[in-house]
């Protein structure tokens, strides 16, 4: 998970998920008779470090299962190693198409996910902003991100579709902090809304931006923006798709949550509310590990039998 790097709020809650899940199996005795001993290594959100991570627990520390990386970018490389070397990777958010399946729609046998994909997430979106009345969107994106390219791709065609227009597109790289040049082209659009579907971090910016600019138009994004760091006053009006609601009542969360609550506090000692990184870190870990027990076997060939064919309750 990326503990460091563009976004390490969403390495702490997937770990912090992660890791409470192992503890509520390790107290009721472990997984087939055996205690669950995790090895947390930081990913960055980037090939390269995701690319080392992964040679790391494999070569070295000889495991068999991944659960990770966050960000598509990162869990797509992890995921061709992970697949050739037989070893199961359950990334619990990365939502880009080609986690689980190769460029020609074959699948990848050892790969899973505990998240929806993009191109679900692009139509929810759509759909949204035309129940809201939007007739005309803007989609900014940065096209070098997989996640981001191929959730504004989702969404352009599910709006069109719709009936809608895109009356802009425009694109950014991940190092930009100015979006006034792409902004003056918004407002010369006026669009009825905005689609950004980027991580909180770029969100701060460009909406807070947007504002200083007097464009009003909301803005529609994904489950990136889901951070205790999203900046809630340059955001505020928008919208975004996610994963789970700390408000839904179902017993699943309302477990979670005080599971969660009592094992996290934040500095003043309150218990700290789970992000949706958070229940897919748990989801993922509890999907794995009763497919292990389910298989009644770590084989590695065998789990993905059992992950391919489970019925399972999550938070998410």
């Amino acid at each position: 998970a990326p503990l460091s790097g563009p976004v390490p709020p969403f390495g702490v809650s997937t770990r912090d998920g992660a890791l409470l899940a192992v503890a509520e199996w390790n107290a009721k005795g472990g997984v087939g008779g055996a205690k669950i001993v995790p090895i947390v290594e930081d990913s960055q959100c980037t090939p390269d470090p995701a690319v080392n991570a992964a040679n790391k627990v494999i070569d070295q520390d000889k495991v068999k299962f991944i659960i990770g990386e966050v960000c598509s970018s990162a869990s797509i490389p992890i995921s061709e190693i992970a697949n050739a070397k037989k070893v199961i990777q359950i990334s619990p958010t990365s939502t880009n198409t080609l986690v689980t399946v190769n460029a020609d729609g074959s699948t990848k046998p050892y790969i899973f996910r505990a998240c929806f994909i993009d191109p679900f997430q692009g139509l929810v979106g759509a759909n949204f902003a035309i129940g809201k009345g939007a007739k005309t969107a803007f989609i900014m994106s940065d096209q070098s991100n997989d996640y981001v390219k191929g959730l504004a791709e989702a969404f352009e065609a599910a709006f069109v579709a719709g009936g809608g227009k895109i009356v802009g597109k425009e694109n950014y790289t991940g190092t930009d902090t100015d979006f006034s040049a792409i902004l003056s082209k918004v407002a010369d659009a006026k669009p009825d809304m905005i689609y950004l579907p980027d991580y909180y971090n770029v969100v701060n910016l460009a909406a807070k931006q947007a504002k200083e600019k007097g464009i009003t138009a909301p803005f529609v994004g994904a489950d990136g923006w889901d951070s205790a760091d999203l900046d809630k006053a340059a955001a505020a009006g928008g919208y975004f798709t996610n994963h789970y609601s700390p408000e839904d009542p179902r017993p699943e969360v309302v477990n979670f949550l005080k599971a969660y609550g009592e094992a996290y506090k934040d500095d003043s000692g309150n218990a700290q509310v789970p992000d949706a990184l958070a229940a897919l870190g748990y989801d993922a870990t509890d999907l794995l590990l009763q497919a292990i027990s389910e298989a009644g076997s770590d084989d590695p060939a065998k789990v993905k039998d059992a992950l391919a064919a489970i019925n399972f309750n999550g938070v998410s």
